[in-house]
C-alpha cells in the first residue's frame, strides 16, 4: 500500500493506493497539513473502472484502450474524491479552463467538439498572459464570496494545467461553426450542459448538494455559447465578449 497527502481545492486528502503511479500522478500537489479526509482504493475499485471503461467504449463502438492498472486506479481515486467534494461546497467539472489577467474562463462541450483546441488558440493569441489552469477536470468551489476554479493533477492526456486557483469569470459552451459568433445565454439555456458535464455523485444527498452548487454557480458567473472554427480569431472573439 502506498500513501501520500495532497491538497485539492483547499482540502488536504490522504490517498492510499495499490499502485505507486497514483502517488506519482499527483506530484506537485503534495501537502504536509492536517488531513481533511481520506480515500483508499483496492483491486476491486480497479476492476470496477475497467468495467466502466469497457462499457463506455463499446457503447461508442470504439476499441477498448489497454490502460495500466495504475491509470485505472488513478481514475478510481478521483472518483472517490469527487464523491466527497460537495461536502466542501465544491465539485469536479469536465472542461478546459484558462486564465488571463488572473481571471478564469471555462470552456465546456460535448466530447470531441474542441475544448482543448480552443484553449490552445487562447495560448497562441495571448502568449505568456494566458495560463492553463486545467485542461480536463478542474474543481469548482462555490461560496458567498464567488466562484473559484482550481487546477488539479487530473488535467487531461496532455497534462496541461497549473496548481493555482482563480476566480471564474465566465463559462462558455462550445459548438462547431464556420463563423465565430458568441452570444450570452440564460441559466435555463445552459443548465442541461452544466448538468451533463458535472461529476454526478451516486449518493443522493451529495447529488442534491451538487445541484444546489450548480444552480448557485450559474447565478454567479456569466454564461455564453460560442460557435467557432479552429482559427485563432475564435479566441479573440470569445475573449472580447467575455472580458466585459
Amino acid at each position: 500500500m502506498f500513501k501520500g497527502k495532497y491538497k485539492f481545492a483547499e482540502k488536504v486528502v490522504e490517498i492510499k493506493s495499490v499502485n505507486d503511479k497514483v502517488q506519482k500522478y499527483c506530484a506537485g500537489y503534495e501537502s504536509e497539513n492536517a488531513t481533511d479526509f481520506s480515500v483508499e482504493t483496492n483491486e476491486k475499485d480497479i476492476e470496477n473502472e475497467k468495467e466502466i471503461t469497457r462499457k463506455e467504449y463499446e457503447f461508442e463502438g470504439k476499441p477498448v484502450p489497454a490502460y495500466s492498472d495504475g491509470v485505472y486506479e488513478s481514475t478510481a481515486v478521483y472518483r472517490k474524491i469527487a464523491e466527497k467534494m460537495p461536502d466542501y461546497d465544491s465539485f469536479v467539472f469536465h472542461g478546459s479552463v484558462i486564465a488571463v489577467d488572473g481571471e478564469g474562463y471555462l470552456f465546456t462541450a460535448k466530447s470531441g467538439t474542441g475544448k482543448s483546441t480552443h484553449t490552445r488558440l487562447w495560448r497562441e493569441y495571448f502568449g505568456e498572459k494566458a495560463v492553463m489552469v486545467n485542461d480536463d477536470k478542474p474543481i469548482i468551489k462555490v461560496t458567498d464570496d464567488g466562484v473559484t476554479v482550481y487546477g488539479t493533477p487530473y488535467n487531461g492526456k496532455h497534462r496541461l494545467g497549473t496548481n493555482i486557483s482563480v476566480p471564474l469569470k465566465a463559462i462558455c459552451i462550445l459548438e462547431r461553426g464556420e463563423k465565430n459568433e458568441i452570444v450570452r445565454i440564460s441559466k435555463s439555456d445552459a443548465y442541461a450542459m452544466l448538468l451533463q458535464q458535472v461529476y454526478r455523485p451516486k449518493d443522493a444527498l451529495q447529488m442534491a448538494k451538487t445541484l444546489r452548487l450548480i444552480d448557485e454557480m450559474a447565478d454567479s458567473v456569466r454564461l455564453y455559447r460560442l460557435a467557432c472554427n479552429m482559427d485563432i480569431e475564435a479566441a479573440k472573439v470569445a475573449y472580447s465578449a467575455m472580458k466585459e
